[in-house]
């Protein structure tokens, strides 16, 4: 994603023949809101023997003069993935719709104890006053320790470039890092203030984005978290559904950091040639990301702002009590799209009845809870039938910890 002559422009990875992964191209979508879209020609397609076998994921990196270059991932005609440059053919087109490959491409090759299928993934280039070149990150994996890695180098013209000797940053035991992203979330405004980074990866293993906070040294080219045993990988996760690949870019009309990523799903190849078509892009939500100010160890997402312009027609429903095994139906009209924002209110006395829960084996671990609290579920049934033979239940239960919270 970026911002560019007044539009924002999406690419996203895209098969224009089939809904199956193979020899992936780059779509292309703009739009002024971040909520309507115009789906543009297809960006890029694997068409020279560098990306013939797909033209992976990349990034945009906006340069001085107010211009953009891709650089994106090539799957070779050997399947060995290399870092490829396009150019807008048109720099005056606001669409940019047509892309040039570079002549020089591929300008980087997976690197001496690298191997040459993981090594992809390049994120968007900063601009380094200290030595006046331009930085990116790829994301890979070394085999020793099956640690996934961040790979740093550094360019001055986007064709020759260097590689920084050690990794920005090393987790053991989690595997192939993707679309790797890292980003100044809070801080450097004031120098009494704690400058925080965020560091987020898609791990390839469990196909889930995880993030962690920490410190970057510019000089060493070394990211550290602020909390190792909450490291990227083995910490905290972006989001806990099927959730992937995300990016983010910095929005610069509204000063604020824009996330996506892409939502998967869990039917088969042969229900998704029946349907003809596979996971989602745009209809996925972005977000916006900040610091949660009150505990500086994690970072908040909420849709962006424009996602408000499309409510109308509110209902507003209150003082509703629940009682045990009670389902209420709720007067809605028959609609497409529904935006629902719902709380609880809960009785105290039944709260401090609560029963101690060791819930450190829950959904999220194990794919199933296997405890429950005293108060529970409750929520709402969507997609519901009114004989209720079909329903979609959003609910919660409500533990107390081990240590009495």
């Amino acid at each position: 994603p970026m911002y560019y002559r007044g539009l924002y422009h999406f690419f996203y990875q895209y098969n224009p023949k089939g809904v199956v992964w193979n020899k992936i191209a780059w779509g292309h979508a703009v739009s002024s809101d971040l909520v309507h879209w115009r789906h543009l020609p297809v960006a890029m397609v694997p068409d020279q023997w560098y990306d013939i076998n797909g033209v992976l994921t990349g990034s945009a990196t906006m340069l001085p003069n107010g211009t953009v270059i891709l650089l994106y991932t090539g799957n070779s005609d050997t399947f060995a993935q290399v870092q490829c440059l396009a150019f807008p053919a048109d720099p005056e087109d606001p669409l940019l719709r047509t892309w040039t490959k570079h002549p020089a491409n591929p300008v980087i090759f997976p690197p001496p104890g690298i191997g040459d299928r993981d090594f992809r993934d390049p994120m968007a280039a900063w601009f380094d006053k200290s030595d006046n070149t331009w930085r990116t990150i790829i994301g890979s994996k070394d085999d020793h320790g099956h640690a996934g890695i961040a790979l740093m180098y550094k360019t001055k013209d986007f064709i020759k470039y260097e590689l920084i000797p050690d990794p920005v940053h090393r987790v053991e035991g989690t595997g192939m890092w993707e679309c790797i992203d890292l980003y100044r979330i809070s801080g450097g405004s004031d120098s009494s203030e704690e400058v925080i980074y965020v560091m987020k990866a898609s791990v390839n293993d469990e196909w889930h984005d995880y993030y962690a906070l920490g410190r970057f040294d510019a000089e060493a080219n070394r990211w550290m978290p602020l909390d190792p045993e909450a490291d990227v990988g083995i910490g905290m996760r972006v989001d806990w559904g099927k959730f992937y690949a995300s990016t983010s870019f910095y929005d610069p009309v509204k000063q604020r950091r824009v996330s996506w990523g892409f939502i998967g799903e869990t039917d088969s190849p042969n229900t998704d040639i029946a349907k003809g078509w596979a996971s989602l892009q745009l209809q996925g939500i972005p977000r916006k990301v900040v610091l949660d100010e009150k505990t500086r160890t994690n970072i908040l997402q909420w849709p962006v702002e424009e996602i408000d312009t499309l409510r109308y027609n509110a209902t507003k429903f209150s003082g509703i009590t629940i009682e045990s095994s009670s389902v209420i139906i709720l007067p809605l009209r028959q609609v497409a799209q529904l935006d629902i924002e719902a709380s609880f209110r809960l009785n105290a006395s039944a709260i401090a009845a609560l029963h101690e829960a060791d819930v450190s084996y829950n959904c999220s671990t194990s794919g199933g809870a296997t405890e429950r609290g005293a108060l529970g579920p409750f929520g709402l049934l969507i997609h519901a039938t009114n004989s209720g033979s079909e329903q979609l239940a959003v609910y919660f239960y409500i533990y107390k910890g081990l240590d009495g919270g």
